[in-house]
């Protein structure tokens, strides 16, 4: 008789909890409609790196010593292709350039990274103007990234990536702090 109504308690306990601290749908993680006749032209111009979520703080311990990212995506050489360049801002002051490029594998949304066949870049919209929100998949790592057009967006913007992506599994959260004047992008 106990055991029923301990059962009872703990499954109106999960009811209240659940609605209380609903997730969002998986389905409001929307993968962004890219294709040939668009591509590139929504993803071009500057972003700036804000937060980080991961399963694991291991995941996002390349962006510890990171105060802040600024990348330019511009169309590559080749179609399908997008050439990033990055200027990381770190803690101590150091500008550190960056650059990769991007593939897109025709019918299909991810990018790969080129000299990096074991990484796995998806596209998703975010609710936040001016936001956009990666998911990079590696060996032995996954985390999502926001990036928005602006240095600083909104605490709602940040707080709404911290709640999807903790529904998603990742408990590690990460903020740039963006205390210090972005490094200048370096013109290739």
């Amino acid at each position: 008789m106990f055991n029923q109504i301990w059962a009872a308690l703990l499954y109106l306990y999960g009811i209240l909890l659940n609605s209380i601290y609903q997730c969002p749908e998986h389905s409001q993680l929307t993968t962004l409609g890219v294709d040939e006749k668009e591509f590139p032209e929504p993803h071009l111009g500057q972003w700036y790196f804000i937060a980080g979520a991961a399963p694991t703080k291991e995941e996002l311990a390349t962006f510890d010593s990171v105060d802040n990212i600024i990348f330019n995506m511009a169309s590559g050489s080749a179609p399908l292709q997008l050439q990033l360049r990055a200027t990381i801002r770190m803690k101590n002051g150091f500008c550190v350039p960056r650059e990769w490029i991007y593939h897109l594998t025709e019918g299909n949304t991810d990018l790969r990274t080129e000299g990096r066949p074991d990484m796995k870049t998806e596209l998703f919209s975010s609710s936040c103007p001016g936001g956009i929100m990666l998911k990079e998949t590696g060996q032995g790592y996954q985390r999502f990234l926001l990036y928005n057009r602006s240095p600083h967006p909104s605490e709602k913007c940040v707080e709404e990536f911290q709640t999807l992506t903790s529904c998603l599994d990742s408990r590690a959260f990460l903020l740039t702090p963006r205390n210090q004047e972005a490094c200048k992008l370096s013109s290739n």
